[in-house]
Formats: structure tokens, C-alpha cells, sequence
């Protein structure tokens, strides 16, 4: 048990010596990576914490890090799909995005959100301590196994619907991915399950990026001359993430 803890432990000390590092990273506008890489480490945080609720502290840290991933969802959005106007040469549309980026990235730099994120991890490797010494970890790794199975079944089910949720899908898919990296001795998946979810996640964030990027030109003109573009794209997209799906769901369950 003292193990599980003491990686719990540093596992959380090392994301939060990330997001200080992305925060200033942020703050002085030093990369347009930094919002990307905040995001990522939340990301992990948040697949950390899943399998621990329940535990004294988890309910205040899961809620801080989902404040944040609100805050900065629509802002690497737009990161994103400035960089497909880039690419495709519409260069216009894409600077009007990226000219906002500085100021949204020092908002998110000195964000309450982010600013209680930090205060509240700074803490959660005490609460994880006093835990074990009042003996509420007990019966830790079972539980973890339980949360990780838990979420591989409601894949399963998932996969075997046929009227199934492409979005739905996707964040179920990530959150199983996610958290077998997040506890990579405790994830018993298939042998090849990693490389299938991976792939069924890019296909799926190809498909939900026109999608969403349909509902964006709806409102914003200068998205008009990649509107048949996308909606090609993403009829093509969904074709492959259905073959992608059946591969996953033949090979791994």
C-alpha cells in the first residue's frame, strides 16, 4: 500500500511542478505550446483522480481542475482551428484568431480557476498522507482496479450499442486510455488495447473537429469557404472511425 501512496505522491508534486511551469509559461507568452501542455496536465490530474473519489480532498481537486479545463477549452479551440486556417491558406481568418491568443493566455495565467487549482494540489499530497494515517486507504489498489474495470465495461457496452454516441464514445474512450496511463501496474486491458484506443481517439477528434468547426461557421462568415470541405472531411471521418471502432471492439473485448 505504502508504494501505491508514495506514487500517488509523486505523481501529484510532479503535475504540479507542470502546471507552475506551463503558468509561466503562459504568463510571459514565451511558446504557443503552453496552454496545449496545461491542458495535457490537467488532463492527467483529472484521469489521476477518477479511480480516487471518494477520498478526503478528491471532490475539491477534481472540481478546480474541471474549472480550468472550462476555461481553456474554447481558447485551444480556437488555437486549433487557427492552425488548420494556417495550413489551408486562409491566413486572414487565422490571424484574427491568433491576435487574441496573447491576452487569453495571461487571463488563464492569472485566473482564480487556475490560481485555486494550484492552492488545493499544493495541498492534496497532505490530505493523501493523513489518509493513510487514519487508515482510509485501505482496500486503495482494489479500489482503483474496480474504477479502471468499471470504465472498460462501460466502453464495452458502449461499442455494442448500434445507435451509439459518437461524442459519448470518444470520452469514454479517453478516459479508459487516460487512466491506464495514469495507472499503468493496475490497467489489466488486452495487450493491444493501448494502441486501439489511441487510434480510435484520432479517429474520432478528426471527426468531432468538423463537427464542431460546422457548428462554429454557422455564426462566423469567414468560415463559409470551408464549410463543403469539412462536411466531406467529416462524412469521410466518420466512415473511418466506425472501421476503427469495429477493430477495437473485435480485437479487445
Amino acid at each position: 500500500m505504502s508504494a501505491l501512496v508514495d506514487q500517488l505522491v509523486a505523481q501529484v508534486i510532479g503535475l504540479e511542478v507542470g502546471l507552475l511551469s506551463c503558468q509561466a509559461r503562459l504568463t510571459a507568452v514565451t511558446d504557443d505550446e503552453a496552454l496545449h501542455d496545461l491542458r495535457t496536465t490537467v488532463r492527467r490530474l483529472r484521469s489521476l483522480l477518477r479511480p480516487l473519489r471518494g477520498l478526503p480532498g478528491v471532490e475539491q481537486l477534481e472540481s478546480a481542475a474541471s474549472a480550468v479545463g472550462q476555461l481553456t477549452t474554447p481558447l485551444r479551440d480556437r488555437e486549433v482551428l487557427a492552425a488548420y486556417l494556417h495550413q489551408h491558406g486562409y491566413h486572414e481568418a487565422a490571424d484574427r484568431r491568433l491576435r487574441l491568443q496573447p491576452e487569453a493566455y495571461r487571463h488563464v495565467a492569472q485566473s482564480p480557476e487556475l490560481a485555486q487549482l494550484l492552492l488545493i494540489l499544493d495541498a492534496f499530497p497532505r490530505f493523501i498522507r493523513a489518509s493513510e494515517h487514519q487508515k482510509l486507504l485501505k482496500g486503495l489498489r482494489p479500489r482503483i482496479e474496480k474504477r479502471l474495470a468499471k470504465q472498460w465495461q462501460a466502453l464495452d457496452v458502449a461499442l455494442k450499442d448500434p445507435g451509439h454516441d459518437r461524442h459519448r464514445l470518444r470520452l469514454l474512450i479517453k478516459r479508459v486510455r487516460y487512466a491506464a496511463e495514469a495507472y499503468p501496474e493496475l490497467n489489466k486491458l488486452p495487450t493491444n488495447a493501448m494502441s486501439r484506443l489511441k487510434k480510435a481517439q484520432g479517429a474520432l477528434g478528426d471527426w468531432h473537429d468538423c463537427w464542431q468547426w460546422l457548428a462554429q461557421a454557422e455564426h462566423q462568415p469567414d468560415l463559409q469557404p470551408c464549410v463543403a470541405v469539412w462536411q466531406r472531411t467529416m462524412a469521410k471521418a466518420e466512415g473511418q472511425a466506425d472501421r476503427v471502432l469495429d477493430k477495437l471492439r473485435t480485437d479487445c473485448f
